[in-house]
């Protein structure tokens, strides 16, 4: 068939008609957007598996103190007396709180937060057709808010699994169902709105935010993907009234799974440990290392004998990669540390002294009572001769000098006796009676070494120099600008 031209008015039609489609595809409800029509089959699937959790718990209220003495006959005396005699006995009370949380095994496993349960004296789990069954405490996590409870239910339960929260992205649908103010069975849908949060909680910060409306009763709920697979826990709210403002974190399952495994096996966790104290890499404390960008973790301790300081990683590196990891910040070292079993043998990519090297560290179990003391380092006596360097009075440590600003017998170093105002050193929070331990990651012994680091430094067109301070017990790196 042969076909006609078309006139310029058949040709404007045709645009207009096709992106009037386009628009309609787009504004469709679960067109190209990824919405869909309803949460109600999932939601329908998905409930009986998520429990109301009340617990009950005894205090005691404090004393309410003893009576004013008033002089016999006084006016007032009948009046306190009636007062005092009329309020009520102040003894042990019960009080009682509610959360949510959720079945992860058909036998009676069920995840909640940790600060739901804690100092429980008894834990009851509802389900959604009414059935009630006791609770007991099989452990906790605290520096996650995970908590794990046994029930023994008559038969098996409808449970829900655990998806992969990594590869969740910002903008994907998720649903929460939980127990907000005690409605039970309540469904609230949203999206991602960030991950990697960090909210200053614990060290192993990692939240998924979620504008889904998580109120009170909601912690410990689980937060769904599209597949209706569990992909956070429902923990904290930023929230100004205590409602819903669309600002709500979920631990992540990558976060969960492996705590919920350790604490079925262990009854507690068992975390890998490194044996360092770390810091934050600045724009000016990379520059003091050489680096091209702000990356990694930078040692500022490393505790004798630990794994670490087995495997060669001394204070002043840079930890660049855990495990085949990437470092981008610091906080991610600690959570990819306590991620590792215990024992593994890791390799660990450095920067140091302006290069790059490969260590091995096997892994230790992290104790929460370690006390982390850094290592020792010898240096030479220092000859009792004063410098000034970049702002800073400097002295040997000698006996009196030591006596007289508090420095401990073991710490080896210069120490700082004043800092101008205006300096740089003043600006970092160098304070008269910190030690300086290295410049440019060299140990110092006297104010000479000081001064030769930073003038090697501003040999190498280096516009600022690390220092490494120790103040009181502890360690720590600044980047101070080196002045002409």
């Amino acid at each position: 068939m042969k076909s006609l031209p078309l006139s310029p008015l058949e040709r404007v039609r045709i645009v207009v008609v096709a992106a009037l489609g386009a628009i309609m595809m787009l504004t469709a409800p679960g067109a190209a957007l990824g919405a869909p029509d309803s949460f109600a089959d999932l939601a329908e699937r998905l409930s009986p598996a998520v429990v109301n959790i009340a617990t009950t718990q005894t205090v005691t209220a404090p004393d309410r103190g003893p009576r004013p003495k008033l002089p016999p006959g006084s006016p007032f005396e009948d009046l306190f007396r009636d007062f005092f005699d009329g309020l009520p006995e102040r003894g042990p009370r019960t009080t009682s709180s509610l959360g949510s949380g959720f079945v992860i095994d058909p036998d009676g496993i069920v995840v909640t937060n940790n600060h739901v349960i804690e100092d429980a004296d008894e834990i009851v789990v509802n389900f959604s057709d009414g059935t009630t069954l006791p609770a007991t405490l099989i452990g906790t996590d605290p520096k996650t808010d995970i908590a794990l409870l046994k029930l023994t239910p008559p038969a098996p339960l409808v449970f829900v699994s655990f998806g992969d929260s990594s590869a969740s992205r910002v903008g994907d649908w998720v649903l929460a169902i939980g127990n907000p103010f005690g409605l039970g069975g309540s469904v609230s849908a949203g999206i991602i709105s960030a991950r990697n949060r960090d909210i200053n909680s614990g060290p192993y910060d990692d939240f998924i935010q979620t504008d889904a409306a998580i109120n009170r009763g909601n912690s410990g709920g689980p937060l769904f993907n599209m597949a209706g697979e569990v992909i956070g826990v429902n923990t904290a709210i930023i929230s100004p009234s205590g409602g819903s403002i669309g600002i709500g974190f979920s631990v992540p399952s990558a976060l969960v799974k492996n705590v919920v495994s350790q604490l079925r096996e262990f009854g507690h966790t068992k975390r890998g440990w490194l044996g360092v104290r770390i810091q934050q890499v600045t724009p000016e404390l990379a520059e003091g290392l050489g680096l091209d960008k702000p990356v990694g973790a930078l040692v500022s301790e490393v505790t004798a004998d630990g794994p670490a300081a087995e495997g060669g990683i001394e204070a002043g590196d840079v930890i660049m990669k855990f495990d085949g990891r990437d470092i981008a910040e610091m906080r991610d070292l600690p959570r990819m540390v306590a991620e590792t079993a215990v024992g593994k043998d890791v390799r660990v990519v450095i920067w140091r002294k302006g290069k790059t090297q490969t260590v091995k560290v096997v892994l230790g179990l992290l104790d929460e009572g370690d006390s982390g003391a850094p290592p020792e380092v010898d240096k030479p006596e220092a000859p009792a001769v004063a410098e000034t360097a970049l702002g800073m009075k400097l002295e040997p440590l000698t006996e009196k000098s030591r006596s007289d600003y508090g420095v401990a017998e073991d710490a080896k170093g210069v120490l700082v006796t004043e800092v101008d105002a205006g300096s740089t050193a003043a600006e970092k929070g160098v304070r008269p009676g910190d030690v300086i331990v290295e410049v440019a990651q060299e140990a110092v012994a006297t104010p000479a070494d000081v001064r030769g680091g930073v003038a090697k430094a501003k040999e190498e067109g280096r516009k600022s120099v690390l220092i490494l301070v120790q103040s009181g017990a502890d360690l720590r790196f600044v980047a101070l600008k080196i002045t002409n």
